[in-house]
């Protein structure tokens, strides 16, 4: 595939004023192009040779989503004309100045932990906005459903949230509360006409990522994704599985792997995020 820019993207920089950035699209150099592309492909063939070790009873596809939380928009437009498509963001007002000057055909996934007064402007501003991973409140999600109607955009997949490893320091439903998944079920497959309810969302310890054999915080999200298929009649798919755990969520019975690191490159320090803002 071509790692040229196109052509409207060739300036040397195109600039967007957010409420609290600039974000600009330079074009990166051709040795961060290649590290990057690089960087994407031996993650993905990793992915590849871990869907081929999948039990015979899991025949899904596996798409993997590459997170650029504080990166540049130039990577991820490198990796696009590489032919990425799946983008991962933490940050609302990130997200929504990267795609104000990225591609409209990127799908975008927003994983990162979402405020009740943020819904409203993820929701508005991404036309393109494919998912919402993070969803743990009947309150968020009605948030999000009223403020997408009459935006000429598509309809947002939704993953409920659950906290597998059981944390405090986590965000998410936790597995047992039936009340709440129940009436957020309810609630986006009967009355939300802008939302679709995709799968569940989940983060493993550090302890279980980290360990060989079965990952216990995924089949936790394995055991309540079949127990919520039965009881619903529903189809749900899973997120799960980061840079250091993502070959056992794939064994497991992923349909989203999240990789940020291994295809972007280390974490920024809180000086150099500082220095972006």
């Amino acid at each position: 595939m071509s790692l040229r820019f196109f052509k409207s993207f060739t300036t040397s920089a195109i600039l967007y004023k957010s409420p609290t950035r600039i974000m600009s699209l330079e074009e990166p150099s051709t040795a961060r192009v290649q590290e990057l592309i690089a960087n994407y492909d031996s993650i993905y063939s990793k992915v590849q040779e871990s869907v081929k070790s999948r039990p015979d009873s899991i025949n899904h596809p596996v798409e993997l989503v590459a997170v650029s939380k504080y990166k540049p928009a130039s990577d991820i437009k490198a990796l696009y004309d590489h032919g990425v498509r799946h983008f991962g963001e933490n940050y609302t007002q990130e997200l929504i100045s990267k795609a104000s000057i990225l591609p409209k055909d990127i799908k975008w996934h927003f994983i990162g932990g979402l405020q009740s007064n943020k819904c409203k402007d993820l929701s508005n501003n991404i036309e393109n906005l494919h998912s919402v991973e993070t969803i743990d409140s009947l309150k968020k999600a009605k948030k999000l459903n009223d403020s997408r109607s009459g935006v000429n955009g598509s309809i947002i997949n939704i993953y409920l949230q659950i906290n597998a490893s059981n944390e405090s320091q986590k965000s998410g439903l936790k597995p047992d509360d039936f009340e709440g998944i129940d009436e957020l079920i309810q609630y986006i497959t009967k009355d939300a006409k802008s939302l679709n309810l995709e799968g569940l969302m989940g983060i493993a310890s550090y302890e279980q990522s980290t360990s060989e054999g079965e990952n216990k915080d995924f089949k936790v999200l394995v055991e309540l994704q079949k127990q919520l298929n039965t009881k619903y009649n529903l189809n749900l798919k899973l997120s799960m599985g980061m840079t250091a755990d993502f070959e056992e969520a794939i064994r497991q019975g992923t349909s989203y792997v999240r990789i940020g690191s291994a295809i972007f490159g280390s974490r920024l320090t809180k000086d150099e995020i500082k220095e972006q803002k």
